[in-house]
């Protein structure tokens, strides 16, 4: 028996709510009169994907699914709103003669997968623009679905949650989770602007890093991004909106309610404290024998730029093109690590690294102990204790030995394309397939399409979590084999 799940009109819904993103950056044209003549930009894709959206709301019917035909279509409809997404977040850099097509595209992946690399110059970018840039990052961060979910409810609401790859469901009910996750982030972002101001940040300056912090997205209107500012306080409040963005949102629900204890028995945020513990200080000492930094310089430039790796943000405070090499590869190892699992990082993940950590002490420890004093390991998350049970860690053990396959092929890419030393090349394809957006010069405005096309699939397959791009393409075979079957 077919349960009340349909598709409806969730294509159309979510293709008009692109539409209405592509819109927003006119707000700040009462803040700047000067970029009017770049309204039509947003106003032309705009208009036309909220007209596509109500187009396809009238023209594809409500018909009850099964729950397996709304698992594949859930998946189907995550993957056509993240494609959809990119190639029309592209057309007002194209429209508005920033960039080319290839450009274009490579910026709205950046800025919607919340990766942060640019081919932008930003010092004669129209302001309008960089707006556009962080707001896409600021909302892709959230994901397509969870904002749609604020607005319109469903009974395929839960579907297309799980399919955008958000793991915790925080309150009784979804639409309670939505709104409590979204009011956090603004929340936040509220506090983060505020703190940016009060350190010496102009306005808009701030609403731009707040947003790209929180997102872990990392663009900047500044060619130096926050080293720009030379300021430590501003350092300060980056480095705290980095680590509010790259927390498990229900593990910030904990935070916010002030369950401290809690919050510091789960095994995901001691484990990101541990790296700090321990990268930082030697990252510094790296610095302070390679570049000649003091001691307090030497842990400032480290503590920042391994939070901003590790949280899969980009925000930089210096070149990395003269780091000595021990510190490039630490900073490619917290890319690949990455943030917290249900956050708006990228990356392995800090709990399927975990995992795979406590699986293999386990094995180690099962192979020199009695039988009897084997443990079965486990993590502790918001919700609890959970042992890592054989699903699990065959499940974490696939994602993980995928994710390195593909950043060893995208490795290997970019060098065939660029030319580049190995080290760089793994560095610029950790910081894509980790949505991270920190650059040590491979990736700016005069790099070629090919290099930029690697980038491109690296971030979507990072942002999507590998498995959702092939299950999205298996849902497309099944859904058409169903339909060749009636």
């Amino acid at each position: 028996m077919k349960q009340r799940i349909t598709r409806a009109s969730n294509v159309g819904k979510l293709t008009a709510l692109i539409g209405l993103l592509l819109l927003a950056p006119l707000l700040v044209l009462p803040i700047f009169p000067e970029d009017a003549p770049f309204a039509a930009a947003f106003l032309v894709p705009g208009i036309a994907s909220i007209l596509l959206g109500l187009a396809l709301c009238l023209c594809i019917p409500a018909h009850p699914l099964t729950m397996q035909e709304a698992m594949h279509h859930g998946n189907l409809l995550v993957l056509y709103i993240w494609l959809y997404g990119c190639l029309a977040g592209a057309l007002p850099f194209v429209l508005g003669g920033q960039l080319t097509f290839v450009q274009a595209l490579f910026e709205a992946v950046s800025g919607w997968t919340t990766t942060g690399l640019s081919v932008m110059d930003v010092t004669v970018t129209p302001p309008i623009f960089l707006f556009y840039r962080s707001f896409m990052q600021f909302c892709g961060g959230l994901g397509f679905v969870m904002i749609m979910m604020t607005f319109v409810q469903g009974r395929m609401g839960m579907v297309l949650y799980n399919a955008e790859g958000h793991p915790d469901k925080l309150m009784p009910t979804l639409r309670e989770t939505v709104r409590t996750i979204v009011l956090m982030y603004m929340a936040f972002l509220a506090v983060g602007v505020g703190a940016y101001v009060l350190c010496g940040m102009p306005v808009f300056d701030a609403v731009l890093h707040t947003m790209g912090a929180l997102s872990t997205g990392g663009f900047s209107n500044q060619a130096e991004s926050i080293g720009a500012y030379h300021s430590a306080a501003i350092e300060g409040v980056t480095v705290v909106l980095m680590l509010v963005g790259t927390t498990n949102f229900a593990i910030l629900l904990l935070l916010v309610r002030r369950k401290w204890q809690d919050a510091l028995r789960c095994s995901e945020l001691r484990f990101l404290g541990a790296l700090l513990v321990v990268f930082v200080p030697v990252t510094a000492l790296a610095l302070m024998t390679g570049l000649y930094m003091s001691l307090g310089e030497g842990l400032r430039q480290a503590l920042f730029n391994i939070v901003s790796a590790l949280s899969t943000t980009g925000y930089a405070t210096m070149s990395y093109e003269r780091w000595p090499q021990a510190a490039i590869g630490i900073m490619i190892l917290m890319m690949l690590i990455g943030g917290g699992a249900g956050s708006t990082a990228g990356g392995i993940k800090l709990s399927r690294t975990l995992i795979m950590l406590k699986a293999s002490f386990a094995e180690l420890r099962a192979r020199v102990s009695p039988e009897h004093e084997v443990r079965t390991p486990s993590i502790t998350r918001a919700q609890g204790r959970t042992p890592v049970d054989a699903p699990t860690l065959r499940a974490t053990a696939g994602f993980v030995t995928l994710y390195l396959l593909l950043f060893a092929a995208g490795t290997l890419l970019l060098c065939s394309t660029e030319g580049a030393p190995l080290a760089s090349c793994m560095f610029e394809f950790a910081s894509s397939l980790g949505t991270v957006g920190l650059s040590i010069g491979l990736t700016g405005p005069a790099t070629c399409a090919a290099t930029l096309l690697v980038e491109i699939a690296g971030m979507l397959l990072g942002r999507l979590e590998i498995f959702l791009v092939f299950t999205g393409l298996g849902s497309a075979v099944f859904l058409l084999r169903q339909r060749r079957r009636r």
